[in-house]
């Protein structure tokens, strides 16, 4: 297999891309009900639809979209617009970090091509499936299965709410499913004191936060719960053990 090729035919065919693909369409309903509702917002912006249909391809980030549509309205510098939508999708760096031990080995363009695709659900799924960082050849297969999945669910719903316009009522508040959709992944993945006390952590950090521009308050939850998982690591014989073997 070529290194620039993103999706060859054996990646198809592994097994783990048809898992990948399996585990994201449990829980993408509620990514598409999300996708539906940010089409609908970008149509009726009143930004065109052949721009909305760009920025729905182009940008691929719920959050940031919905974050840059108002402003783009009002007539906001561009670089307002840009810093709104930079400060939302922060926690991709951190993610993005988290994702180097698996990926940091191939070239620039493929890991490039391989960003635009990733989102959070993405991230969930795959350091559930893969906990320990370190490559292996079926994280390839399994990754791409999730983030392809993943883009069909948000981009057709998206698109369907960019041409239908009007005729869905924004006061549906179906994007709450997507909400929805990540708790109840997240639930699954507390198999431990320690992964509930940073979950707790991040939750309570981004309600205290709210009040933060640009919605930064998500990424001081996601650097309260590294912080608070990299302490139980350290700490991690004292935090596991249970009170009478802690002598």
């Amino acid at each position: 297999m070529s290194e620039s090729t993103l999706i060859a035919p054996s990646l198809w065919r592994h097994p783990e891309f048809r898992r990948g693909a399996r585990e994201m369409v449990g829980i993408s309903l509620g990514i598409a009900a999300w996708g539906l509702v940010t089409g609908v917002a970008m149509a009726k912006s009143g930004m065109g639809v052949p721009m909305a249909l760009f920025m729905a391809l182009s940008v691929f980030s719920g959050s940031a979209q919905l974050a840059s549509l108002p402003l783009i309205m009002a007539g906001a510098p561009i670089w307002v617009v840009w810093a709104t939508a930079s400060c939302v999708n922060l926690r991709f760096v951190i993610f993005s970090a988290m994702w180097r031990p698996y990926f940091g080995h191939l070239p620039r363009g493929r890991r490039l091509a391989l960003a635009y695709f990733t989102a959070d659900l993405n991230y969930v799924t795959f350091m559930k499936r893969f906990p320990e960082p370190r490559p292996a050849p079926e994280q390839m297969p399994y990754f791409l299965g999730g983030v392809v999945t993943n883009w069909l669910f948000w981009q057709v719903p998206s698109v369907t709410g960019i041409l239908l316009g009007d005729a869905v009522p924004t006061q549906w508040g179906i994007g709450f499913a997507g909400t929805i959709a990540l708790l109840g992944l997240i639930y699954s993945m507390l198999n431990g004191r320690g992964t509930a006390l940073a979950a707790a952590v991040a939750g309570a950090a981004s309600v205290l936060a709210y009040a933060l521009p640009f919605k930064l308050n998500i990424l001081v939850a996601i650097a309260a719960a590294v912080g608070v998982g990299l302490m139980i690591d350290h700490a991690a014989p004292w935090v596991v053990k249970p009170v009478e073997d802690r002598t």
